[in-house]
């Protein structure tokens, strides 16, 4: 690995984080990400969330593996073979592991429990998070002239609802809860699927496919959600291959998290080892 040994804390643990993550890690830093005890990222085979139900995921040459906060904590500069994951709602590590770098990349659109004093370098990810108040930048996260800018000053732009465009389509592709209730589905992540086909059900109430296309996200199967909760993706340019591959769009973001890193490296004094 080239780049620095500083130590970078990830929350959350979906494609966006998954990506900023991964190109992070490539990059020689040591790089730890949080979630959820159920996480909820539909695209799950490019998700490093998907190695706390499975253990641990590759993630295109990069392996996460389930951790603890305790034991990353404990892991010694030299020890960094793979991304750990840990469960961490209360954000615990990061008092006890003490990061240079956080980059709350949950996408929540409001700031859950970021402050800038919480590290030297706090980045966000999306709208919800002014830049200068809740962190120090935020990478605009909406597709358009302007993914992937780097915002010193202010807020994001506003979330809009408006599922990105893929092959001419946005809220086509995207399958939704159509009530409260456990989601069950026999369907897996790669499949062909037919305007019409079974996608799952939740509640009783079955899901079908409005488009033809490639089942590109899938909730795991068993867990409760809320009305309007997404819980497919249906890739209509058919291409299973890009199941397994992170999006054009998470690594532009990834890259933008990148450059502000390295633009800042050696600001800081190295922290606790």
């Amino acid at each position: 690995m080239s780049g620095g040994r500083e130590k970078v804390l990830v929350k959350g643990a979906g494609e966006q984080a998954s990506a900023t993550a991964h190109r992070l890690f490539r990059c020689g830093y040591r790089v730890a990400m949080t979630d959820l005890e159920q996480p909820t990222a539909i695209r799950r085979t490019v998700a490093f969330c998907s190695a706390i139900y499975e253990g641990e995921i590759e993630v295109e040459g990069v392996h996460g593996v389930r951790s603890t906060v305790e034991a990353v904590a404990a892991l010694p500069p030299g020890e960094w073979p793979h991304i750990p994951v840990c469960v961490d709602p209360g954000s615990r590590l990061v008092a006890l592991w003490r990061p240079e770098v956080i980059v709350d990349a949950r996408i929540l659109k409001a700031n859950l429990d970021n402050r800038c004093g919480d590290a030297p370098l706090v980045i966000g990810l999306g709208p919800g998070l002014v830049a200068g108040r809740d962190v120090h930048y935020v990478v605009e996260t909406m597709r358009g002239h302007d993914l992937g800018r780097i915002i010193s000053s202010g807020p994001s732009s506003r979330d809009t609802g408006e599922p990105g465009e893929i092959g001419g389509y946005t809220h086509e592709r995207v399958v939704r809860a159509p009530a409260d209730g456990v989601f069950t589905s026999q369907r897996r992540i790669g499949e062909q699927v037919a305007a019409g086909d079974l996608l799952g059900s939740v509640a009783g109430v079955e899901l079908r496919s409005r488009i033809a296309g490639v089942l590109r996200g899938l909730l795991w199967p068993g867990l409760s959600v809320t009305e309007g909760f997404k819980v497919a993706d249906v890739d209509p340019r058919g291409d299973a291959s890009m199941c397994h591959t992170l999006s054009d769009k998470a690594r532009i973001i990834s890259g933008s998290v990148l450059e502000i890193v390295v633009a800042h490296a050696g600001r800081w004094s190295p922290r606790d080892p």
